[in-house]
């Protein structure tokens, strides 16, 4: 699908036009009508666009949802705060689709058909606080893409499936973010720095996903368990899917016992010890293959000395 860029148009209040226009003599009886029609939302108000097709709007909320859209719509109320989009096929976002809409708190696309998002979708939504792209096919959550939205209190993120990576940085700057859910995803590893940057962080949902247990996990886990009284997690969802020995163990269970093989390291007598038998074991093999030389050498003249009795 090709990339559409949104661009706002400049949207004339009626105070404008009206002050531009000279009404000679007292107030027509038609003017006193249109406060009554603007508030009756028959006429769109300083907000510019009117209600979408298929949508509808009333205190600054658009809820386009279960309309079985293919694409956003094109434009909406300026002064729009609540945005659902939610239950529909919409497949992609274009560019810049947030640029005009400044005062937006709430979006909702989840249960859509999103497999990723636009780089700076988020950069004119300062005053977002509640983002919801659960039930989607996103892959991956990239460096930086919720950057310049530093409103946001939750992001869910939940039941993406093919969700296998997110970068370190995604969640850069977005300190005031309390709830995170990452559950029910393709996650088998999620780096510390994604999460050390959310001081406020209070509900952290990661349930649901395939975690590989390993030696790289194991800062994760010391982290979440140093944030437990604060940070409430799905602890009994959240399972290892690997290695074998801890396969279906709850992911919290695993201790520091747990990683000791993880910080094993040699001493000098151990790296002696280690050289010696290396020596011994390439003296062991040069001997063997010797003997076998001069085994494989006698049985040959052995063979021939016989050949020649009989003849």
């Amino acid at each position: 699908m090709g990339s559409v860029q949104h661009h706002c148009c400049p949207q004339l209040k009626m105070g404008d036009a009206w002050a531009h226009r000279p009404w000679p003599g007292p107030p027509r009886p038609a003017l006193l009508l249109v406060p009554l029609l603007v508030a009756a939302g028959v006429i769109p108000s300083d907000g510019g666009a009117s209600c979408p097709v298929l949508c509808t709007c009333h205190n600054q909320a658009v809820d386009c949802s279960g309309q079985r859209l293919f694409s956003v719509p094109p434009e909406l109320p300026v002064d729009t705060r609540n945005l659902s989009l939610a239950h529909n096929r919409i497949a992609a976002v274009p560019p810049g689709y947030l640029t005009c809409y400044r005062e937006l708190r709430v979006l909702s696309l989840r249960n859509n058909s999103l497999v990723e998002l636009p780089a700076g979708l988020f950069l004119h939504a300062k005053r977002l606080a509640h983002l919801d792209l659960s039930y989607n096919n996103l892959s991956h959550v990239p460096a930086g893409m919720f950057q310049a939205a530093h409103s946001l209190m939750r992001i869910d993120l939940s039941h993406n499936p093919g969700l296998r990576r997110v970068h370190p940085l995604a969640f850069q700057g977005l300190a005031q973010l309390r709830d995170l859910d990452l559950s029910f995803g393709g996650l088998a590893f999620l780096s510390l720095e994604a999460l050390e940057g959310l001081p406020g962080l209070v509900t952290l949902q990661i349930g649901g996903n395939p975690w590989v247990c390993g030696c790289t996990m194991e800062p994760l886990l010391k982290w979440l368990r140093n944030r437990i009284q604060r940070c409430t997690a799905d602890s009994q969802l959240a399972e290892c899917r690997g290695p074998p020995e801890v396969e279906g163990a709850p992911l919290f269970s695993l201790t520091e016992e747990s990683f000791k093989a993880c910080h094993l390291t040699l001493t000098l007598d151990d790296y002696l010890f280690i050289a010696f038998v290396g020596f011994v074991v390439s003296i062991a093999s040069v001997a063997t293959n010797f003997l076998l030389g001069i085994t494989a050498n006698c049985c040959h003249r052995w063979s021939k000395a016989s050949e020649e009795e009989e003849i």
